[in-house]
């Protein structure tokens, strides 16, 4: 789920690539076409020699009807060969005999004996077998195309945000310590060892900006998780127009995830706005340096707007994000913490 997140154009473009080769095998290989329309020259050869044959014994009762003979093998390329072949495997002389009487209006003039060899130097490789080699090509062919443009999309992809990464000089995370004590909302007789700091930032244009990042301790314990992700965005433009993020806090021995919303000028004072956004969690005035606390049972996370800027635009002003960098600083408090207390939130909830 995190790649999906993270790399929405791959994903697409895998799941794009994966159904072209189910698809190539089920309609080629499970399922294959079954064309219709086709002529004489395309049929099996029992139902070939069947053909011939009618024709042979037709053009037998009716002598010099030789439009007969023209019309029935009208657009079979190969048919001289086919009727020859067949003279070759037939035993009975009167039949012969009537399989080169097409084959002499066939090829103007000339019986089989004249065009083919002895053996099976006139025989014809089966439809069949041209066919398959026909097939097992051009699923070669598309698959090599396919390949192809997948690794020059990919190769644009991983250029285009490489060159954003270089322009905007963003690291999306670091694992450093918290410089100072954290700011919390419980009493201050509290203590936190310090865990670990994140940076998150947006850019205009990134749609699917959500950023979440895993609270472990010095020995690899999960502790919990925090992120910031798009709240919400004002408009019918694309890219989106964002006016309000969301900065949360997962702990594992609490099963409330706490969120603050951070919001531009416009959406904090637009009451319809601020109250659309009430339940996703406390609003927050977006502030440059503004420290939002978020603290649950045995997490802190400070969470530092570093740099913001407003767009401009049709929009009224300051009412959506151009940039935004925010800094999560987290801490785990100090105790011997077990199972997490869901009766005790649960009566909580119910009494709220």
């Amino acid at each position: 789920m995190d790649f999906i997140r993270n790399r929405p154009e791959l994903s697409v473009l895998i799941a794009v690539i994966l159904g072209f080769v189910i698809g190539l095998t089920y309609g080629w290989v499970i399922d294959p076409v079954e064309w219709t329309g086709a002529g004489p020259g395309d049929m099996e050869q029992a139902e070939q020699d069947v053909y011939l044959q009618t024709i042979a014994d037709a053009y037998s009762l009716q002598p010099g009807n030789t439009g007969l003979v023209t019309r029935a093998l009208a657009g079979w390329s190969d048919a001289t060969a086919d009727i020859c072949d067949l003279r070759s495997r037939t035993a009975d002389p009167a039949a012969q005999e009537r399989l080169d009487a097409i084959a002499i209006i066939q090829t103007g003039g000339q019986s089989c004996g004249a065009v083919t060899t002895p053996g099976t130097e006139g025989i014809q490789p089966p439809p069949e077998a041209a066919e398959d080699d026909s097939n097992l090509g051009t699923i070669l062919a598309l698959l090599l195309v396919l390949a192809l443009v997948g690794a020059g999309i990919v190769v644009v992809l991983n250029r285009r945000n490489s060159l954003m990464a270089e322009g905007n000089n963003v690291d999306t995370y670091y694992d450093n310590m918290p410089e100072s004590a954290p700011t919390m909302v419980s009493d201050e007789g509290v203590s936190a060892v310090p865990i670990a700091r994140f940076q998150s930032d947006y850019v205009y244009g990134r749609d699917n900006y959500d950023d979440s990042f895993s609270i472990e301790n010095a020995s690899g314990e999960f502790l919990g998780e925090c992120g910031v992700g798009i709240a919400e965005s004002i408009g019918s433009d694309t890219p989106k127009n964002v006016t309000a993020f969301e900065v949360w806090l997962f702990d594992k021995n609490d099963i409330r995830t706490i969120t603050k919303v951070v919001m531009s000028d416009h959406a904090f004072f637009d009451e319809a706005l601020k109250a659309k956004l009430a339940p996703k969690g406390e609003p927050v005035l977006a502030r440059e340096n503004e420290v939002i606390v978020l603290e649950t049972a045995t997490l802190i996370i400070n969470a530092e707007i570093k740099e913001m800027q407003y767009g401009a635009g049709s929009l009224p002003p300051q009412s959506f994000f151009e940039n935004f960098s925010i800094e999560l600083s987290a801490w785990a408090k100090e105790g011997d913490y077990g199972d997490p207390d869901i009766d005790g939130r649960v009566d909580e909830l119910l009494e709220y």
